[in-house]
């Protein structure tokens, strides 16, 4: 992990030429398991990394918003009076979407006064570890605290959701941001996303001598363009057909009825999920009693039925993993929305330079962009840093 702290200060103080009030950051996520189940209300498995979005960030005395980064030397301004999805667009709009979500679940925008925000971030954009999220995070705990708004995290995932869905403009679920805002040290959240209640789970890889690898392909993804919506909408049209409101109401013993109701691709779509709400609770119940070396087959059938029946993967995705587990490593899957993005790897200590050798000569072989590949170990959620 790099530190971002000194340069988010200095970019701040760049940019505004003066203090910051304050430092707070926001973890990207790996999800270990449990992929497009969150908007089926369904079960996810993420816990926040090591890597994250930190922003320096002071009020103002009067309503403007000012947002910059490390990313652009463009400063973004606009009024707190004018702000609403239809007024922000581009990077800017996570952040300020993030400032108009909490006038949407409660705060009086009304009587609080504008702020100055400077966001960097070493969480790889594009790579399916929720950059996105980290900011979204990183903003709302600090505004949280900054404009006393009292908000608890759970309430803070529904903000940085209504940010991504409604500014934004991605319809994605409650995972990404659930898993920056709880995570703990070498541990995941286990989070239904019907109930919203989330549960902290040792994952044990320090004392198991187990790392997490991270396969970022260099294959760019975005969760607004239309993979990611055509998903969600044939999981909806397999809800409606098998009469329930969600697939979260199926289980796997569900699927005979559905290959005799459904068309063939919305039974594969719906099959992936119902098959991963199960390999979740799979891999929570395998964690607990026999330890996190005994998961990587439900790592691996989760790729498998990413690639073949939700068919999110890439050639890279798929390209990582086979080499990733024929080098040694115990499971591997892509993680993320798909289309892009990177893998992940569960790998013994001793083993990583191996993969990590395997998958760069395979990648170099098929003529495919070198790969970044870093080992992630779980980290604590967003929180104020100084």
């Amino acid at each position: 992990m790099n530190d971002t702290t000194p340069s988010t200060t200095s970019g701040f103080r760049d940019r505004f030429d003066r203090e910051p009030a304050g430092l707070w950051f926001g973890p990207g996520r790996v999800n270990l398991i449990g992929e497009h189940t969150d908007y089926n209300d369904g079960f996810v498995f993420p816990f926040a990394i090591n890597r994250r979005a930190v922003v320096a960030l002071a009020l103002r005395d009067d309503r403007m918003l000012r947002v910059a980064s490390s990313f652009t030397e463009e400063i973004v301004e606009i009024s707190l009076d004018d702000l609403s999805p239809e007024t922000v667009s581009g990077w800017s709009a996570y952040p300020l979407g993030v400032a108009w979500a909490l006038g949407q679940k409660g705060a009086d925008l009304s009587a609080v006064i504008g702020f100055d925000i400077f966001i960097d971030s070493d969480v790889p954009i594009g790579a399916g570890l929720s950059s996105s999220a980290a900011i979204e995070c990183a903003t709302a705990v600090a505004l949280d605290e900054v404009w006393n708004l009292g908000f608890d995290k759970q309430v803070l995932v529904r903000v940085g959701q209504l940010a991504e869905n409604e500014v934004v403009g991605a319809p994605t679920g409650i995972l990404d941001q659930s898993a920056s805002l709880l995570g703990e040290t070498d541990s995941a959240v286990f989070l239904d996303c019907r109930s919203f209640e989330s549960e902290v789970i040792p994952l044990g890889f320090d004392d198991a001598g187990l790392e997490l690898l991270v396969i970022d392909t260099k294959v760019s993804h975005a969760h607004a363009t239309g993979g990611y919506a055509s998903r969600r909408a044939s999981c909806e049209t397999g809800a409606r057909l098998m009469g329930v409101s969600s697939l979260r109401d199926l289980t796997v013993d569900g699927l005979p009825r559905a290959a005799t109701t459904l068309d063939d691709e919305t039974f594969r779509r719906v099959r992936h999920i119902l098959t991963e709400n199960q390999r979740v609770l799979d891999t929570v119940r395998v964690l607990r009693e026999e330890g996190p070396g005994a998961i990587g087959a439900l790592l691996d059938a989760s790729h498998a039925s990413m690639r073949d029946d939700f068919e999110i993967s890439v050639p890279e995705l798929d390209l990582a993993v086979d080499t990733a587990r024929a080098a040694g490593a115990l499971g591997a899957r892509m993680t993320g929305g798909g289309f892009g993005g990177s893998a992940i790897a569960l790998t013994p200590h001793a083993l990583i330079p191996a993969v990590q050798h395997a998958v760069s000569e395979a990648f170099a072989a098929a003529g495919f962009t070198a790969p970044d590949m870093f080992v992630v170990r779980a980290a604590a959620g967003a929180a104020r840093l100084s």
